[in-house]
């Protein structure tokens, strides 16, 4: 009997009550080579569960175009091998501080707010998705022998919506395609949260960081009876570029963890390890309070969150005060963590070797230049991550009037006649110094992550208001774009020798490794850009912090000679050494320096 007077608020596994003890750990931020590592560790740590969302642009970047979905059911198999349930939030919308909430930059594109609704085309395009999605979950189940045990409709819809009829639909779209495990929802312990994004026969759950009590007291006057879940026990907290690390209280997170437990609830820690958002799939959020209609705020490339394990996966003192806490909910004892995977042997220096302008890059690898009397979007140019060249001529002759690149998003490197003039971003839409024409002027934008949470989700990329020249807009714009994804394979770039002032392009070098493991990259003096090593993207630099360091899983490298590509999107710091080195990990979590609790 939990302290809310209710007898069932546990779950029923084969007739008997079973508290969930989960952690969330996303499949596509940790190598899978270390999938195995990090589910023994949640074993360690106490639970006997694992959660993890799956973003639906990651797998189908373009429509109809399927990516490896089969890396969901490999990943469900190893939890099963290592003794675990699994709780799945195929979304379709997850968060998660990823790239657009994981909806495929197409889709917002083409459909806008009419995402997340009852809209037909868009449910249209969710059940494509799902009919190749769920035969990776529905053979998978504990009723066919497997580990997953419940399936979420939607994530913290009443944050976003009110179209019940919405979740209806998803809700027997599942069934439909055979989802048997309950269903649930997630949602903030706010009445108008709970009233917006649960339906009836669904169970509900909340999320939240602290006082669980007064949450499930919340959740009660919704569902009076049934199973408590805190879906989302927030632990730790994420990190954006140009702020301070976040950090939590190990004793303060295990002790609210503890009065979960003690209300009778199940749990899913989030993040219990929240590993890497590689490849530059980081999203952003919107400042300005609860409306988020304020500035940008970008994610940086670690998804560390402060979690019981960190982002290279080792035990931290959060691991160990949990572990505390969990033990007394354990059927025995708990089993010892198992060794960190083997780090780096020996530090080493990249040694870079050739350079290809971005010019010429875009012009091996873009997406064919689009002529258009205003300039399209990233979504119009099929670029989901990467960066357009926006091209105008300034007619001539005139007068030096002001540029504005009106409704940017998110940053632009000015050039005009082929020199460096600033950099513009939201904000900051008007470059510094006029411009007279006649004159060459292009824009370089590059999208720092569609925005992941609130009602400026979906938003397009680019520059989305037009190119003015005073009042006077600029016509016969010339745009091209870049994926990242277009990088992942170099071989018909031309490179030509270094350039003397470090300036912006791909750079090609490689570096000796003497002793394959786990390593951090450092790059002072560069500015901003992404790094591969062995065709493997790592995910964004930016010197404005607060990571300063990028996590390299052992499995990328090999012995001996490894192949590295760096692409410098600004330039680098004159101050700045604009070498790349290979280091060791340090001793604590390796990748962001310390910061005040947030």
């Amino acid at each position: 009997m939990s302290e809310f007077g209710v007898g069932d608020a546990d779950f029923l596994l084969d007739g008997r009550p079973v508290r969930l003890l989960s952690g969330a750990l996303h499949y596509f931020r940790v190598h899978e080579a270390h999938w195995g590592h990090r589910l023994r560790m949640l074993r360690a740590m106490g639970l006997n569960c694992v959660e993890t969302y799956v973003p639906w642009n990651l797998h189908e970047p373009r429509p109809g175009e399927h990516r490896d979905v089969r890396a969901l059911g490999r990943f469900l198999d190893a939890a099963h091998r290592e003794g675990l349930w699994a709780i799945v939030r195929p979304g379709p919308y997850i968060c998660a501080e990823w790239e657009n909430g994981g909806l495929p930059h197409w889709l917002t594109g083409e459909l806008g707010t009419r995402v997340r609704t009852r809209d037909e085309t868009y449910l249209g395009y969710v059940r494509g998705w799902f009919h190749h999605l769920l035969h990776e979950i529905v053979p998978r189940q504990i009723d066919r022998g497997g580990p997953v045990i419940m399936v979420q409709v939607e994530n913290e819809y009443g944050s976003y919506g009110s179209d019940a009829a919405y979740l209806r639909r998803l809700a027997d779209l599942l069934r439909e395609q055979g989802v048997t495990v309950p269903l649930v929802t997630s949602d903030g312990p706010e009445d108008h949260m709970l009233t917006g994004g649960s339906i009836p026969g669904v169970l509900a759950t909340v999320n939240f960081g602290s006082h669980a009590r007064e949450a499930f007291e919340a959740l009660r006057r919704h569902r009076p009876e049934g199973p408590l879940m805190c879906m989302e026990f927030w632990c730790g907290w994420f990190d954006r570029w140009g702020g301070e690390h976040a950090t939590r209280d190990a004793g303060d997170a295990a002790d609210a963890l503890r009065e979960i437990l003690e209300c009778g609830a199940s749990v899913n820690l989030y993040m219990a390890h929240g590993g890497t958002s590689f490849a530059g799939w980081a999203g952003a959020n919107r400042g300005g309070g609860d409306q988020h209609e304020g500035p940008l705020e970008p994610d940086v490339t670690s998804y560390d969150y402060d979690a019981p394990i960190d982002e290279a996966g080792r035990p931290t003192e959060k691991f160990w005060r949990m572990r505390e806490v969990l033990a007394g909910y354990a059927d025995g004892p708990l089993p010892e963590p198992p060794p960190p995977p083997a780090p780096l042997g020996a530090p080493a220096e990249v040694r870079l070797t050739g350079h290809a302008p971005l010019d010429v890059v875009l012009e091996a690898r873009g997406v064919p230049e689009r002529p258009a009397p205003v300039p399209p979007t990233f979504e119009e140019l099929d670029v989901d991550r990467g960066l357009v060249r926006y091209a105008v001529t300034v007619p001539g002759p005139r007068q030096p009037y002001p540029l504005i690149a009106r409704g940017l998003r998110d940053l632009a490197v000015v050039y005009i006649d082929g020199e460096r003039a600033g950099v513009l971003g939201e904000g900051d839409e008007q470059l510094k110094e006029p411009v007279a024409g006649h004159a060459r002027v292009e824009l370089w934008v590059e999208s720092l992550g569609r925005v992941n949470y609130g009602p400026r989700s979906g938003e397009p990329k680019g520059i989305t208001g037009g190119l003015l020249h005073e009042r006077q807009y600029l016509h016969d714009v010339r745009a091209r774009g870049l994926r990242l994804d277009a990088l992942d394979d170099i071989g018909d770039v031309p490179f030509g020798p270094l350039p003397g002032d470090e300036g912006p392009g791909l750079y090609r070098g490689t570096v000796t490794v003497r002793g394959a493991g786990d390593a951090r990259l450092e790059l002072p003096g560069r500015t901003r850009g992404f790094v591969w090593i062995n065709g493997f993207n790592l995910g964004r630099y930016w010197s404005v912090g607060p990571q300063r360091s990028l996590y390299v899983p052992g499995p990328v490298l090999r012995e001996g000679e490894n192949e590295v590509w760096l692409l410098e999107l600004d330039g680098s710091d004159p101050a700045g050494t604009g070498s790349v080195f290979l280091r060791t990990l340090q001793t604590s979590s390796p990748d962001v320096i310390s910061g005040r609790k947030r």
